[in-house]
């Protein structure tokens, strides 16, 4: 078997290309490597199987654990569900490749990317979706690309494209930027409070990139004497249409300017109208007036009376500047937002409300023990921030059954999730794991916004002292020729009948999360660059009624949430705390009744409901770990008596030992002449011997007949802040 090779050459980089030698039987397939980075990309197109009024398209990311040399966890030891990071890139393909296929297509496509080798310097998503373009080519599949995506990272003042994992933890921006010939068609990004004149230069950076990516493609085409499927409409029979046209507009306009009416009023509103025609069609057939496959096929109906609503209402928008519920275009629907009302057993809650769209955050405040442990091919092994978002069904007034979390919950929660990172607390400071779930209550437009509102206004009343409140808004866009409008906080109709939704969250200082979605072929940087700066007088406004409800964290936490108590140690003395076996940390954890986390790098974690016993469990550990020094006096108690002295507890956790030769000046027989277990005594420190040991002695030292610790005076670490 023989394959075509070809190497582009990028950013210095070479993307080395297989064609024609893996997966035979898909319809197009490419291993696309860089680094030791290798992805297979298939795409497969079969016909359809059904009549639909959707394009059945499915992009699978497929992560195998051997890409990495490691053996899955588990007690399987192979792979299961994918990952939440997988599901993740799944729909990072599917954004930006669903736009590029007709409107008309029916027939199923599948695009399954497997990363069967990672280089922890090449990320594989940007590769996957570039991958995706090339296999659809390859396949001769009707698609409007080519399309590349590249990742712009800054660290310092400069650009970087496509950065390691390294550098995107340490930049301020990771931002992914796909586009086609016609300009950029998905953005997904997460930034430390930047600017919107920084996002906006990065986004140009990252599209004029990608078009060294899409000409690559071009010329690899032409090379091997592929020639590009153009999607070309088919023929339709207009019979439907104009007669949907012809009866329907007058009823749909009187419907879209009722500016007062509800949602559920215009929905009904709008399907009394469609449900009408529909009985005037049957009249109709027996006459043959509309060919018989009219009233035979309810999609069809549905799908053309979609269309001339659609139509409609986006000339109302172009011609009148008027949206379906009466708002300006650059309008924020009505705003409330309230804290604390759950009680305090949930440790953090809000209710925030957008127009119809509700949403209900809860903080859980968890201890290190809880973090989330990371099994897949990122370098990071663990989160100890998590976003959860749920979509139940009655938050759109239907009935289905509840399942698990499906794609859309994911990576809405995955956007929300992002969005707050940037405005968390170091966990020196505030040493807690955080959990925040979104609960949708109601949904009309830009639910994942509402959760980032919610999110603030929950994790302020659990107490955590963010850096800045994050709020967040979904642009809207109309573009109809060279007329182009854009729309804030768009709901859920403009949503579905417009051709962008562009999710901007940020602080007042700058944007922390982005996500762009199209339903058209691209969009230029300029069009871009107004939204973003629309974007920002609407998060303002959302921001200061958001502050209204709550503008800083709650001094106190709830008294159901674990006291944590956060302090570094000497690296070098973590042994000194485990002790053999673990046998140390576990006393005093079954003393105190604690938990205990410690970290490599010296942070130890006192997790208790009881204050006094975290820093009973503090005070055990510091006196573990302080150093003692020779001459240094204590007050101790007698622990133990052996034949050949005594051991006194001269620090929390921390003995030494009195010889029998140094309890007393004259000579001693037996040490319990001199002291007993239980007896409090003043000791000096002798000596350190080579292997740690401390000796101590009674001789020359006053007592004075009662035991106390003196303050611990820990040795000097680096600052935690």
């Amino acid at each position: 078997m023989e394959g075509q090779n070809k190497s582009i050459t990028f950013d210095g980089r070479e993307i080395r290309l297989t064609t024609g030698l893996y997966a035979p039987q898909a319809s197009g397939s490419v291993m696309i490597e860089c680094g030791d980075t290798s992805l297979l990309v298939t795409a497969t197109k079969t016909s359809k199987k059904e009549v639909s009024d959707f394009l059945p398209l499915i992009c699978d990311y497929e992560e195998k654990l051997y890409a990495a040399g490691r053996i899955p966890g588990g007690f399987m030891r192979r792979e299961g569900r994918p990952p939440e990071r997988a599901t993740l890139i799944s729909r990072l393909i599917d954004r930006p490749m669903r736009p590029l296929f007709p409107a008309w297509m029916r027939d199923e496509i599948q695009i399954v990317a497997s990363c069967l080798s990672l280089d922890e310097r090449v990320p594989a998503d940007v590769l996957a979706v570039t991958g995706a373009s090339i296999a659809t080519l390859l396949g001769e599949i009707p698609f409007y690309g080519p399309m590349a995506a590249v990742r712009v990272g800054l660290i310092g003042d400069d650009f970087i494209l496509n950065p390691s994992y390294r550098e995107i933890e340490k930049g301020d921006l990771d931002i992914v930027v796909a586009g086609s010939p016609d300009g950029i068609v998905m953005i997904e990004a997460g930034a430390n409070q930047l600017s919107e004149q920084d996002t906006i230069e990065a986004i140009d950076f990252g599209y004029e990139a990608a078009t060294e990516l899409i000409k690559s493609q071009e010329d690899l085409l032409k090379d091997l004497g592929i020639k590009q499927v153009k999607p070309s409409d088919p023929e339709e029979d207009k019979t439907l249409p104009s007669y949907l046209e012809k009866n329907c507009t007058k009823p749909i306009e009187l419907v879209l300017k009722k500016f007062d009416q509800s949602k559920d009023e215009r929905d009904l509103e709008l399907e009394k109208i469609k449900v009408e025609v529909q009985g005037k069609i049957e009249s109709l057939k027996d006459n043959n007036e509309l060919k018989v496959l009219l009233s035979d096929n309810d999609k069809l109906l549905s799908s053309d009376f979609k269309k001339l609503t659609k139509k409609l209402m986006r000339s109302q928008i172009i011609n009148d500047g008027k949206r379906v519920d009466g708002r300006e275009l650059d309008e924020v629907r009505k705003i409330s937002a309230s804290a604390g009302i759950l009680p305090k057993r949930v440790h953090g809650s809000a209710l925030f409300q957008r127009g119809l769209t509700q949403v209900l955050s809860t903080t859980t405040l968890g201890t290190p023990s809880d973090a989330q442990e990371m099994d897949d091919l990122n370098p990071s092994t663990e989160k100890t921030y998590l976003h959860h978002y749920n979509f139940p069904p009655y938050s759109v007034g239907e009935t289905r059954p509840m399942r698990t979390p499906g794609r859309r919950e994911i990576g809405h929660g995955a956007l929300a999730e992002r969005a707050i990172m940037p405005v968390l607390p170091g966990k020196e400071t505030f040493p807690y794991v955080l959990r925040v779930v979104s609960e949708v209550l109601s949904s009309n437009g830009s639910t994942s916004m509402g959760s980032v509102c919610g999110s603030t206004l929950s994790l302020l009343d659990a107490g955590v002292p963010l850096k800045a409140p994050v709020s967040g808004t979904a642009m809207g866009l109309i573009k109809e020729g060279k007329e182009v409008r854009i729309l804030t906080d768009i709901q859920g109709i403009e949503d579905f009948l417009g051709d962008m939704d562009f999710k901007v969250a940020g602080t007042e200082k700058g944007i922390t999360a982005l996500q762009m979605d199209m339903k058209i072929t691209g969009l230029s940087v300029a069009v871009i660059s107004d939204a973003i700066k629309k974007a920002r007088p609407a998060r303002l406004h959302i921001l200061e009624k958001m502050q209204e409800a709550i503008d800083k964290p709650q001094e106190t936490l709830s008294p159901h949430a674990p006291r944590l108590l956060s302090f570094r140690i000497d690296p070098e003395l973590i042994g000194t705390v485990i002790g053999p076996g673990g046998r140390t940390i576990k006393g005093i954890t079954e003393r105190t009744n604690t938990k205990i986390d410690i970290e490599d790098g010296g942070i130890v974690t006192i997790a208790s409901h009881d204050g006094a016993a975290a820093e009973e469990a503090q005070k055990i550990i510091e006196g573990l770990t302080r150093k003692v020094h020779e001459g240094e006096i204590f007050s101790g108690v007698v622990t133990r008596i052996i034949p050949i002295g005594a051991f006194v507890e001269i620090l929390p956790g921390k003995e030494g030992m009195v010889h029998i030769s140094q309890l007393s000046e004259a000579r001693v027989e037996r040490v319990e002449d001199v002291v007993r277990q239980g007896d409090e005594v003043t000791v000096r420190v002798r000596e350190i011997d080579s292997r740690g040991r401390i000796n101590l002695t009674l001789r020359g030292v006053a007592q004075n007949g009662g035991m106390s610790y003196p303050e611990p005076t820990p040795t000097p670490v680096a600052p935690l802040n």
